[in-house]
């Protein structure tokens, strides 16, 4: 009796646990997707530059003109990581060139006043020395203008392949000092005086930048 009353509570235990365990759902386990970081990040920056610009045997003469100004530069841009960006930048001349020439041409002598501007495009390559420290390139194109209201309008203009060489330094996080050296073009003729002249020069026109960039 004894041994019955055991095996009829074996079995009862078993068909409980069978209809408990019917009525349990499988659970699907959870996977979370993974969190993919953006490392892109955009930015802007604010400089100082000097620019300096030759034309030399001007109509395959001997007359050389040289100018030098003071420049407010704008930048902008966005890094795609730490080896990449694209960026724009913005020159604007700050008061009056000047200018000297080995003779006089076209009345133009000393100080020439007038809006001297340039503008550039680039790719720009990058390789990061230390978490801090880096130095990079640029690589684009640019046009460099005067135009003044000496001699009816007297200007120049040129588009150039552009080339850069620079370094910045990261003082916190998002904010870097930079300093670089752009060559804005060699041109070999410029569009020249109001008639729109092109007139052939060994030319080259560049800028030594320093300033101030926040990354965001």
């Amino acid at each position: 009796m004894k041994k019955l009353t055991l095996s009829l509570a074996a079995i009862f235990a078993m068909g409980t646990f069978a209809v408990a365990g019917g009525d349990i759902a499988p659970v699907e386990p959870v996977v979370e997707a993974p969190v993919v970081e953006s490392t892109g990040t955009f930015y802007l920056g604010l400089g100082y530059g000097y620019l300096d610009q030759t034309m030399d045997n001007i109509n395959n003469s001997n007359i050389d003109l040289e100018a030098e100004t003071d420049n407010i530069l704008l930048q902008a841009g966005y890094q795609f990581n730490e080896y990449i960006a694209v960026e724009g930048r913005y020159w604007i001349g700050v008061g009056d060139a000047t200018w000297s020439a080995s003779q006089n041409y076209l009345g133009i002598k000393g100080d020439l006043s007038g809006d001297y501007s340039s503008w550039g495009i680039y790719v720009k390559p990058m390789y990061p020395v230390t978490d801090a420290f880096n130095v990079y390139a640029l690589l684009g194109y640019a046009s460099t203008t005067l135009d003044t209201d000496a001699n009816n309008g007297y200007y120049w203009d040129t588009d150039e392949f552009s080339w850069g060489l620079g370094a910045e330094f990261g003082v916190t996080d998002n904010i870097f000092i930079f300093a670089d050296y752009v060559n804005l073009g060699s041109p070999d003729s410029v569009t020249w005086d109001p008639t729109g002249t092109d007139v052939d020069v060994d030319g080259d026109i560049y800028t030594i930048n320093v300033g101030v960039t926040y990354k965001f």
